[in-house]
């Protein structure tokens, strides 16, 4: 990260020092979690004030953090029981502190004045369902954004004022980018000729269990016997 970058973040972590938390970015991307109480006021300065002037919300986006940095399998050998998507797993995810930490909001700034972008985190509110204050007072542009993370993840943004689903159909059942929202849904929709108008009927995919693909270590893979002449 440049020098100019690291002298915003030392300037952020000071103005907002107890609300605001540097994160580790492996893009190179100048990253603050925001604690959830803090989160209207932190950017309301950061519009507002002269030495930030993030005038723009370039993104706003949901994170289900259930099962991160768990594999579903890490193997370099064959099995035979093999693996199920359909076992039942704890989805919540919990930090050191033993806080829920599931559900997150990121956001994506942009500074025109000064040429800078940052980007902030934040966890939702613990239960179900999750929740997190709007800022769609600060930036107009997180309407249809919050809209998205709400229809995708079920994120109610507090104050919003009008937190209707935006991508799926009309009565549409579950958020589709939950990690334990089914792969293959719930519901599938056809034409009904007899009945002249699509219906829902429930999914007619039977679930598979999945096996990681292993390579196997025989002479097929020995690159010296591969171009050798075969015998009868």
């Amino acid at each position: 990260m440049n020098q100019a970058l690291e002298q915003l973040a030392e300037s952020i972590s000071g103005r907002f020092a107890g609300q605001v938390t540097r994160v580790e970015s492996r893009c190179g991307e100048l990253t603050f979690e925001v604690a959830p109480a803090a989160l209207v006021a932190v950017c309301t300065a950061l519009r507002d004030e002269a030495d930030w002037s993030f005038e723009q919300l370039i993104d706003l986006c949901g994170v289900d953090y259930s099962l991160y940095g768990v594999d579903e399998w890490n193997t370099e050998t064959a099995t035979f029981r093999g693996f199920s998507r359909g076992v039942n797993r704890d989805l919540s995810h919990q930090d050191g502190r033993g806080e829920e930490r599931r559900f997150a909001v990121v956001y994506h700034l942009l500074s025109v004045k000064h040429n800078r972008r940052l980007r902030l985190r934040v966890f939702c509110e613990p239960g179900e369902p999750p929740m997190i204050d709007s800022v769609i007072e600060i930036w107009k542009a997180a309407d249809w954004f919050e809209r998205e993370a709400f229809d995708l993840f079920g994120i109610l943004f507090r104050g919003h004022p009008d937190l209707r689903r935006l991508l799926t159909d009309y009565g549409f059942i579950g958020h589709p980018f939950r990690k334990d929202f089914p792969l293959m849904g719930n519901v599938e929709v056809r034409y009904d000729p007899s009945k002249g108008r699509v219906v829902y009927e429930p999914v007619s995919i039977e679930p598979r269990t999945l096996v990681p693909r292993v390579i196997r270590d025989d002479n097929r893979y020995e690159a010296a016997l591969k171009d050798a002449p075969k015998h009868g």
